[in-house]
């Protein structure tokens, strides 16, 4: 029986069901059946001690040490679970039915999608994770790839795609993208930092930084480090996206989706960040800022085209991931995914590249899918409501 009371047993908990799930993945890709029973007993038993936590309404109360505690929401750890115990207990229509119950339009906007995606030879994949492919979750290090989730992408990368990459903001590993994901190894390349690195076939390889620039993000993480042991700020380090050294960039939340610190305190925080990166860089040349609101995102630059300096994107990773991969995107078929303001340099940077292109975004913001069709013909762009929705649509063409 797993008992969870603190922090940490929280996480080991999430990475065990980690290690279950992938290797289960990797089972029903090849039988569409799970033999190991016991392995659905693991799942069951996870989310038991996971609903057994103490919690006040939806906050769940995790010990960080013997005097202090923190409220965390875990829809998304809790509600996975049971999708995946569904999936694998009560067949694959179970599941699409309760997607269909609780997003409305689902059928019709799968169906969509597939019309939109049908006659399409795609060349690359290129797609955001969390919020596009992946439901969003509290905490970037407990958000475990579900099993369902994870069969139907591969089921598309393997019979519909050449190339699937997933790039994303977060770090690699250590804890990263890499050791939230499920999918098989072999058939995704995990690009990270805005894709400034990527593995494949469990190989690093990285784009460089100038000696200087990586000297100062190192001593501004060092900084950063020695600020999160003050007791007022600790707390930073253990909510939403905690702390995250990506390379060429840093990452430290200041505040997370159920709002638990009081916008004073987030605001302080803030303010004592910002102060610390321009004591670094008071001229500020090698640091960019970017506030969430949420996050707090500190990316070295890197030279414009115009002259100058601008922060590292997606689009540049896109293009430093298709000539260290050869993905040849100037002459091929390209898919690229996303949700939000960040992933529009990735079409812009496509768009730029190519004109065979489609472009799929999760979103309801009218404001977002104009910047969007700034880069992109409308028949070339399609809207859909949910992550749910878009990896139904990727499993509907692979069963086709």
């Amino acid at each position: 029986m797993i008992k969870i009371n603190t922090l940490q047993d929280f996480y080991k908990t999430m990475a065990a069901t980690r290690q279950v799930r992938k290797k289960m993945v990797a089972e029903y890709l090849q039988n569409s059946r799970i033999s190991n029973k016991g392995a659905i007993e693991d799942l069951k038993n996870a989310l038991n001690a996971l609903e057994n936590i103490p919690h006040e309404g939806n906050s769940f109360i995790l010990k960080i040490d013997a005097q202090k505690s923190i409220k965390v929401e875990l829809g998304y750890e809790i509600d996975e679970l049971k999708r995946d115990i569904a999936f694998l207990e009560n067949g694959e229509e179970a599941l699409i039915s309760h997607l269909s119950s609780i997003h409305p339009g689902y059928s019709e906007q799968v169906q969509q999608g597939v019309n939109f995606l049908n006659e399409k030879n795609i060349q690359n994949l290129i797609t955001d994770r969390d919020g596009t492919i992946n439901n969003y979750c509290g905490r970037y290090r407990s958000s475990i790839q579900s099993l369902y989730n994870a069969i139907y992408l591969t089921r598309f990368a393997r019979k519909k795609v050449k190339n699937s990459i997933v790039l994303t903001s977060a770090p690699l590993q250590d804890p990263g993208l890499v050791d939230v994901s499920t999918t098989p190894d072999e058939d995704f390349i995990y690009a990270a930092s805005k894709g400034r690195e990527f593995m494949i076939n469990g190989e690093r390889h990285q784009l460089p930084i100038a000696e200087k620039k990586q000297a100062m993000l190192n001593e501004l993480n060092d900084k950063l480090d020695e600020l999160l042991k003050n007791p007022a700020y600790e707390k930073f380090g253990l909510i939403g996206s905690g702390i995250q050294h990506k390379f060429g960039q840093t990452t430290i939340a200041r505040q997370d989706v159920s709002k638990s610190v009081p916008e004073s305190e987030s605001q302080e925080f803030f303010k004592s960040v910002v102060a610390l990166v321009n004591e670094i860089d008071p001229g500020k040349h090698y640091f960019r800022i970017e506030d969430t609101g949420k996050d707090i995102e500190i990316i070295l630059t890197v030279d414009s085209d115009k002259g100058g300096t601008k922060d590292f994107d997606k689009g540049d990773g896109v293009m430093y991931l298709n000539e260290a991969l050869n993905l040849k995107i100037e002459n091929s078929c390209n898919l690229i995914c996303g949700d939000t303001h960040s992933d529009v340099a990735m079409v812009k940077k496509v768009a730029e590249q190519s004109k065979d292109m489609a472009v799929i975004f999760v979103t309801e913001d009218k404001k977002l899918m104009n910047e969007v069709l700034e880069s992109v013909p409308r028949n070339q762009c399609l809207f859909v409501n949910a992550p749910d929705i878009l990896v139904s649509i990727f499993n509907e063409l692979a069963l086709k």
